[in-house]
C-alpha cells in the first residue's frame, strides 16, 4: 500500500471535516442570543460535541477493529445530518442532538483515520506523519475561521454554519477512495462487530510490550492528551470568544481574527515540531511544549487585549503538539490493538472536549478565571513529569 497516498487521503478527509470546527466558536454568541440560551445551556451545546465523542469512542474503537471501512464510509453522513439539524431549529434540545450527531460522525472519521495511520504507517517518521495529518486538520479549522471573518455580517448564523459544513460533502467521495487502498482483512470467516484486537489471544499476548516505564509513559500520554483537550476546548470555545466580545467589545469578525491568529501559528509550526520530535524525542518535545501551553493559558485568561493576542500566539504554537501524545501511546501499543487503545485514548480527549466548555459555561458568570488557572497548573505539572520521567522511573 503506497504510504503517500494513504497520508494524502487521510489529510484531505481531515481537512474537509474540520472546517465547521473552526467556524463554530465565532458563531456561539449569536447562537446563544438567537435561541435565548443561558450560559450553562450554551456550554452544554458546545460540549455536546465532545460528550458524544467521549461516549462513542470505546464502542467505535471496538467496531473499527474489524470494520474500519464501514466506519469511514458512514462518518460524513452523520456529520451532515447533525449540521442540518443544528441549522434547522434553534431550540435547545435540537441543538444538542445536532451537535451530538456531528460528534459521532467526527468520532468515526478521526478514529478511523488514526487507526489507518497507526496500523499501516509505522516506523521512523511517525510523529511527522501524524503532524502532517494534524496540519491538514488545522488548515480546515483555519479555513472555517477565515470564512466566518469574510462572510457579510447580515448572513444568519445557521446559513453560515451550513456553508462551513459544505466541504464535508467531499468526504462522500474521499472515504470510498481511502477504503479501496486499505489492505483487505485476512481470512474469509465472519468477523465480530466489536473486538479489542485483530489478532488471536495468543498472538496478542506475544505482541504485548513489557510494562514498567512504558506503562507509566502511556499514563502520562493520556493525561497530556486530556489536559490539552480541556484547555483547548475551554480557550477556543469560551475564553477567547467571550472575553473578546464581553470585555473588549469585539464582533464576530474580531473574534474570528483572534482565532485565526492562533490557528495560523499552529499550522506554521506543526510540521517543524513533528520533525523536531522525531529527532529529539517525542517525550522531551511534548513536555517542553506543555510548559509553553501553561504560560499561554495565563495570558489568555487574565491579560488585556494585547496580552490576550500574545497568548493566542503561544496557544497556537502549543496546539501543534496535539498529536504527540498519541505518538507516545503508539510506541507502547502493538498494531493489532491500536483501534481499541486509540478509542480509550480518545475517551480522555473527548471527555476533555466536553468538560472544557461545559465547566466554562457554569463558571462564566462569576468565576471565569478558575478553569484557566487550574489548567495552567495541570499542564505545567504534566510537562514537568514528562521531562523528568527517566529520573522518576529510575527512582522507583
Amino acid at each position: 500500500m503506497p504510504a503517500r497516498r494513504l497520508i494524502g487521503l487521510v489529510c484531505l478527509s481531515g481537512a474537509t471535516t474540520t472546517v465547521s470546527i473552526g467556524a463554530l466558536p465565532a458563531l456561539l454568541p449569536e447562537i446563544g442570543a438567537s435561541a435565548a440560551l443561558a450560559d450553562w445551556q450554551l456550554g452544554a451545546v458546545a460540549g455536546a460535541f465532545g460528550l458524544a465523542r467521549m461516549l462513542t469512542n470505546v464502542p467505535a474503537g471496538l467496531f473499527i477493529t474489524h470494520h474500519l471501512a464501514r466506519a469511514l464510509v458512514l462518518s460524513p453522513w452523520l456529520v451532515l445530518l447533525g449540521a442540518a439539524l443544528l441549522a434547522w431549529d434553534g431550540s435547545f434540545v435540537v441543538l444538542l442532538i445536532g451537535r451530538a450527531l456531528m460528534g459521532l460522525g467526527h468520532t468515526l472519521v478521526m478514529l478511523g483515520n488514526l487507526t489507518a495511520m497507526l496500523r499501516y504507517r509505522t516506523g521512523p517518521g511517525l510523529a511527522s506523519a501524524l503532524n502532517a495529518v494534524e496540519f491538514s486538520a488545522m488548515l480546515g479549522v483555519l479555513t472555517g475561521a477565515t470564512l466566518l471573518s469574510l462572510l457579510p455580517r447580515a448572513v444568519p448564523w445557521n446559513v453560515a454554519l451550513l456553508i462551513s459544513c459544505a466541504p464535508v460533502v467531499a468526504n462522500l467521495f474521499l472515504m470510498p477512495a481511502l477504503v479501496r487502498i486499505l489492505p483487505r482483512a485476512v481470512g474469509d470467516g465472519p468477523r465480530p462487530w466489536f473486538a479489542r484486537s485483530q489478532a488471536t489471544s495468543e498472538d496478542a499476548a506475544l505482541d504485548e510490550p513489557p510494562g514498567g516505564r512504558s506503562a507509566s509513559l502511556a499514563v502520562l500520554a493520556v493525561a497530556a492528551g486530556a489536559a490539552i483537550a480541556v484547555a483547548y476546548s475551554s480557550v477556543e470555545q469560551f475564553a477567547i470568544p467571550f472575553r473578546a466580545s464581553r470585555e473588549f467589545g469585539l464582533d464576530r469578525a474580531g473574534i474570528a481574527r483572534l482565532l485565526m491568529l492562533a490557528q495560523t501559528v499552529d499550522v506554521v509550526t506543526l510540521l517543524p515540531l513533528g520533525a523536531v520530535a522525531d529527532r529529539r524525542g517525542v517525550r522531551v518535545v511534548l513536555g517542553s511544549v506543555l510548559l509553553v501551553y501553561a504560560a499561554s493559558l495565563g495570558l489568555i485568561g487574565f491579560g488585556s487585549l494585547p496580552v490576550l493576542a500574545l497568548g493566542c500566539v503561544l496557544y497556537g504554537f502549543s496546539m501543534s503538539s496535539w498529536m504527540l501524545p498519541i505518538s507516545i501511546l503508539r510506541s507502547v501499543t502493538p498494531p493489532s490493538r491500536i483501534a481499541w487503545r486509540a478509542g480509550l485514548y480518545r475517551v480522555s480527549i473527548d471527555g476533555g472536549m466536553f468538560a472544557g466548555p461545559f465547566v466554562s459555561g457554569l463558571l462564566m458568570a462569576r468565576h471565569a478565571g478558575v478553569l484557566p488557572g487550574v489548567m495552567l497548573v495541570v499542564t505545567a505539572a504534566i510537562g514537568l513529569a514528562l521531562l523528568l520521567h527517566p529520573r522518576l522511573t529510575r527512582a522507583h
